[in-house]
């Protein structure tokens, strides 16, 4: 039994089959040591834990999950396969601590539950060249769905396999997977009659048929009849300078319907009314009127929470 966070209201129980999970779990053909970045309490940890030992892997588990200590089991225990979050990506690039450890047994860095940046992936793939990036997808209600990233500095990717459908209608993902739970405990069925869930995820559809998830569609901002991906802005902003982290969300305007808020965490201080200056003029010359931020804070906190997703961002 998995619970949602809650953080939309009303916390889900879902209770998922065992034998749905395993069955979508082959032998792998060469074993691999994979950190247990992942809490337990989330389907991309059940699915990291059950894959790596169906596979006849090696869990390695670090409960300090910060970039020096992740780092440092990585190079104490040679471990091969990183699942991780797109922040926590950021947060090593941006601590350096790869820097001080020999991580050159790491093969593989899994990332999803949120939208990865394209200026993050680029800057991780120049840091970790020898080193595969593969996007992954999944919910609680589906299990996680087999992906297969376009290229490792690619945001698109193949979605589903034998027995896991996909679909997309008016620009949002449907999935129909085997590895479904039974149910909440607590709320009605969110599948319909023939087994499909709507994701909730807006997504692009490339002419080779790959996708690219852009977000949660509840998150797209409405500035005056234009959709706004809070993730196109992010990246604009990320290469603004002394930029560590973003959050971009909407906020109600009586003229608008909606203006774009850019909340950041700056790398070093800055006055803040001259940065604000600074970037709405840097966005202001690579996106269209409408996706500039209107308002630009300065948070002096993390702007993700303990599952090391952005806050306000989900997949």
């Amino acid at each position: 039994m998995l619970f949602s966070s809650g953080s939309t209201g009303e916390s889900k129980a879902a209770l998922l089959s065992l034998p749905r999970l395993l069955d979508g779990f082959g032998a792998s053909s060469r074993p691999r040591r994979t950190l247990q970045f992942m809490a337990l309490d989330h389907i991309g940890g059940v699915n990291t834990l059950f894959r790596t030992l169906v596979g006849g892997g090696t869990v390695v588990t670090e409960p300090r999950r910060t970039p020096g200590n992740a780092c440092a089991a990585i190079e104490r225990h040679r471990v091969q396969v990183l699942p991780t979050t797109p922040t926590f990506i950021n947060m090593m690039l941006l601590s350096g601590a790869y820097r001080d450890r020999d991580l050159s047994s790491l093969e593989l860095i899994t990332y999803g539950t949120e939208p990865m940046r394209e200026v993050t992936l680029a800057h991780a793939a120049e840091v970790f060249p020898h080193v595969r990036f593969k996007q992954t997808y999944g919910l609680t209600e589906t299990g996680i769905l087999p992906t297969r990233s376009v290229a490792s500095e690619s945001l698109r990717m193949d979605v589903g396999g034998p027995g896991f459908d996909t679909r997309v209608r008016d620009g949002v993902l449907w999935v129909r997977s085997p590895s479904s739970m039974l149910g909440y405990l607590n709320a009605p069925s969110p599948f319909d009659e023939d087994g499909w869930l709507n994701t909730g995820d807006a997504v692009e559809v490339a002419e080779d048929g790959a996708l690219r998830v852009l977000g949660r569609l509840s998150a797209l901002i409405n500035v005056g009849g234009e959709k706004v991906s809070p993730a196109e802005v992010e990246n604009v902003l990320l290469r603004a300078g002394n930029v560590g982290d973003v959050v971009v969300t909407g906020r109600p305007n009586a003229v608008t319907g909606a203006i774009v808020v850019a909340t950041v965490q700056l790398i070093e201080a800055e006055e803040r009314p001259a940065l604000s200056r600074r970037l709405r003029r840097f966005c202001a010359e690579h996106l269209p009127p409408h996706k500039v931020p209107a308002v630009v804070t300065v948070s002096d906190g993390p702007l993700h929470g303990g599952r090391f997703k952005r806050m306000g961002a989900a997949t």
